[in-house]
């Protein structure tokens, strides 16, 4: 089946077997290899992307469901001349980041959640990112970037 997105502001057609994720089109036919895949069950969060304005997590959700849909991955963040995103800028400037699996969906969840949640304190962030892991910076660093951040984009 053929599906037709608009990915990081370009439009793209793919022709894919019905059962085919979103994960995969970005990854094996896109070749957006950012976004990460940890669990196969939307637990994880690395698949995370934004679509139509909304984080989601892109290991479980078809292509065919996001025909005609505009898809965000980290790959269109940055500024066409390699400028970080203030986010991708605050989760480095923080140490957001051990091994750097989880780090592309989170950043991705953290867009989402200071443009739908400007004024969210500590204790909301964290709640709000219940849904993407991190086994290795135990959280600290990760809400200090996104407070950071948030911050930034407010003033962009």
């Amino acid at each position: 089946m053929q599906i037709q997105l608009t990915v990081n502001g370009k439009p793209t057609t793919v022709d894919v077997p019905p059962h085919t994720l979103l994960v995969q089109v970005l990854r094996e036919h896109l070749h957006l290899t950012g976004t990460h895949v940890g669990c196969d069950t939307a637990q994880c969060g690395a698949c995370t992307v934004i679509k139509d304005g909304h984080s989601i997590k892109s290991c479980n959700v078809l292509a065919a469901q996001v025909n005609g849909a505009d898809i965000t991955t980290i790959e269109g963040l940055a500024q066409p001349d390699g400028t970080m995103h203030p986010m991708q800028a605050a989760f480095k400037e923080c140490h957001g980041l051990q091994c750097g699996y989880c780090t592309t969906g989170m950043v991705m969840s953290a867009v989402d959640l200071c443009n739908h949640h400007p004024k969210a304190d500590a204790g909301q962030i964290r709640e709000l990112l219940e849904g993407n892991f991190c086994r290795c910076t135990g959280y600290q660093n990760i809400v200090k970037a996104v407070q950071q951040g948030q911050a930034a984009m407010a003033h962009s």
